[in-house]
């Protein structure tokens, strides 16, 4: 689900949000402020920007509070051998005869662009839990899909932040 989320991810939300509201909301209101110091405010292009911006701001700090509260706590802990929550990968894709390299990752962190890829995705799906060398059957829907072989599994480094958009 979508409210799965690791002790991580949740901190990194409670740091956004900390800083949306202690940085980003008091520049923003100071852009509403100089921006309606301009004059008429129905003609203003600024203010309405600057008005868009606070708001858009407001509205993120609401998503981010809700999915925090919302949240259930999953472990992101594995046996070293099994494909789990926070691994690299490598699968070779039969069709294609081609190895790629992921990262297992909770729904709101996934990028497929980044090969971050969601427990709940399809591939993500497929490959909990697997070993290394098994042959894993990646469903697209009830009559298509295609194989992958798991070439290896390694334990991602904690230091290594996730290059992709916050949350």
């Amino acid at each position: 689900m979508f409210n799965e989320l690791t002790q991580k991810d949740i901190d990194d939300m409670k740091a956004e949000v900390e800083h949306r509201k202690c940085v980003v909301r008091k520049e923003l209101l100071e852009d509403v402020k100089t921006a309606r110091a301009h004059g008429d405010l129905s003609e203003n292009f600024e203010y309405k920007a600057a008005k868009q911006a606070k708001n858009q701001n407001e509205s993120r700090i609401r998503y981010l509070e809700k999915m925090i509260r919302t949240a259930v706590v999953i472990s992101d802990e594995s046996k070293a051998d099994e494909v789990g929550l926070g691994n690299v990968i490598e699968l070779y894709f039969e069709d294609d005869d081609e190895i790629e390299e992921f990262k297992i990752v909770t729904t709101v962190r996934g990028n497929s662009l980044k090969n971050l890829i969601s427990t709940e995705s399809p591939i993500g799906k497929a490959v909990l839990g697997h070993k290394v060398g098994d042959r894993v059957w990646v469903a697209i829907n009830q009559n298509a899909g295609y194989y992958v072989e798991i070439k290896s599994i390694k334990e991602a480094d904690p230091n290594e932040e996730d290059q992709l958009r916050k949350f």
